[in-house]
């Protein structure tokens, strides 16, 4: 047992420096994450979450749904990707909510998500493969962080719209179930002017039921 011990504190003294310096940069991290996250919970902005929302119109009323919500990291599936959607999102402004990718890696980030919503909808594939009744819908992507009105949260949201919407969104301004989605509305009709534009920061998926 006293070798034992002996030879304990002969590690410990030759190696004080690294447990100590360990111990300290451990501290460090923990206090800046705390740091950090007290301030997105202040701000109510958690950019390292990617939701995507689906928005209709029925009845002349605004319907959002969430969908499905995940971390960045989960669904890009690689730090430096998902580093780049937060760092997008930041970017966004009350005038433009589509995050500012590079043209050339629009679709392998729009793909990520849409490769999540065909897990989620894979048994209408399937029945639709089968010959079996399904509904099929065509929809459309786009990465964006709305920054306007009084968004309660600010995320990386994945909006997934009817393609038949937003290519012929009503003229008059639908009801809405919170006086907040009246940016949403105004979201929509710039994706719409933007879908017409810049069709690359779109990506058009067929979801089967």
């Amino acid at each position: 047992m006293e070798e034992l011990i002996e030879t304990l504190f002969e590690h410990l003294e030759e190696h004080w420096v690294k447990f100590v310096t360990a111990g300290l940069f451990m501290g460090v991290g923990w206090f800046f994450g705390k740091r950090r996250a007290r301030s997105e919970w202040a701000k109510k902005e958690f950019l390292d979450r990617l939701n995507v929302s689906l928005t209709s119109i029925e009845n002349g009323t605004l319907r959002i749904r969430t969908i499905i919500e995940k971390s960045c990291q989960d669904v890009f599936l690689n730090s430096v990707a998902a580093e780049a959607i937060n760092a997008a999102a930041r970017k966004t402004t009350e005038e433009n909510p589509i995050l500012p990718l590079e043209n050339e890696d629009y679709w392998y980030y729009l793909n990520a998500v849409l490769n999540e919503i065909a897990e989620k909808f894979a048994e209408g594939q399937l029945r639709r493969d089968l010959g079996l009744p399904v509904e099929v819908g065509t929809y459309l992507i786009c990465l964006t962080c709305e920054r306007a009105g009084a968004v309660r949260t600010q995320k990386v949201r994945a909006m997934l719209v009817r393609k038949s919407l937003l290519s012929n969104l009503p003229e008059e301004t639908p009801g809405f179930e919170s006086p907040t989605h009246s940016t949403r509305w105004e979201t929509l009709q710039f994706l719409a002017k933007s879908y017409r534009t810049a069709p690359h920061q779109f990506l058009e998926v067929e979801l089967c039921l």
